[in-house]
């Protein structure tokens, strides 16, 4: 009884989620890419989805699977839905995101990610570095240049710490993860990221996934801080899980 109310209760909270910025936001928008004077894309406003938030897994090109070392999975198949670090009010890491919505602030030197969810919280990208710094402390979502190639703006990342889970269902990752997103504007409302994540430590070999993020025009960020008045982890029980799965209310995964 316990596991099934624990399901449902994750359950209602992603759908509201989802119906919350769905509500917030407007229709999504059509038309062509917009542009900076310089011709790059530009990728600046508020946007909704863009990475896994149940499973990564939905993620993968049909017919891919996760390559999960063997001590990886025994680790993710201990792991239990009130440890989950983003449920506790920790970030999100790399390439997770909570279901709210974040913007893109982009300069010539820097693009920031400004993130709703949780602890609202950010993210840098150091544009046209060369490298990293050769001697790095591991942090939530790591140290994060970028460039353009074409029309796509490419991360790197390294510098990560192990401490988030990739999704509700907890893959883990180490201290070894590198990512590297691929951000490509499509068109007005639609943005693309293909991330690569490489971690030895935790995979038998890289593997992408893709996820896309919708645009919300005329939105604004609210002030959403998850520690205030949270009462609800404790009372989380049983394994790590996707919420989603077998979806009751629609019969199918929701992404």
């Amino acid at each position: 009884m316990t596991k099934r109310i624990v399901i449902l209760s994750a359950l209602i909270f992603v759908l509201a989620m989802s119906a919350a910025a769905q509500q917030r936001g407007r229709p999504v928008p059509t038309g062509p890419t917009p542009r900076l004077p310089d011709g790059k894309p530009d990728l600046s406003g508020v946007w909704t989805g863009g990475g896994p938030v149940a499973d990564i897994r939905q993620g993968l090109a049909k017919g891919e699977t996760i390559p999960l070392l063997p001590a990886a999975e025994k680790i993710m198949k201990s792991r239990q839905s009130k440890d989950d670090p983003e449920a506790n009010c920790l970030p999100t890491g790399i390439p997770r995101i909570a279901p709210y919505p974040w913007r893109i602030v982009q300069t010539p030197t820097h693009i920031f990610f400004l993130f709703e969810g949780n602890i609202h919280s950010y993210r840098q990208i150091f544009m046209n570095v060369n490298k990293h710094p050769d001697d790095l402390d591991p942090t939530w979502y790591g140290h994060s240049i970028g460039h353009f190639e074409g029309d796509t703006l490419v991360v790197d990342t390294i510098g990560f710490n192990d401490k988030f889970w990739f999704d509700f269902v907890g893959h883990p990752h180490t201290e070894k993860l590198h990512t590297i997103e691929r951000y490509t504007r499509k068109d007005l409302g639609t943005l693309v990221n293909e991330v690569t994540i490489d971690d030895p430590g935790a995979y038998s070999k890289p593997f992408k996934v893709t996820f896309t993020a919708r645009f919300m025009p005329g939105e604004e960020l609210m002030e959403y801080i998850c520690q205030e008045n949270e009462q609800d982890s404790k009372h989380i029980q049983g394994p790590a899980q996707n919420p989603n799965e077998n979806n009751p209310l629609t019969g199918r995964t929701v992404r």
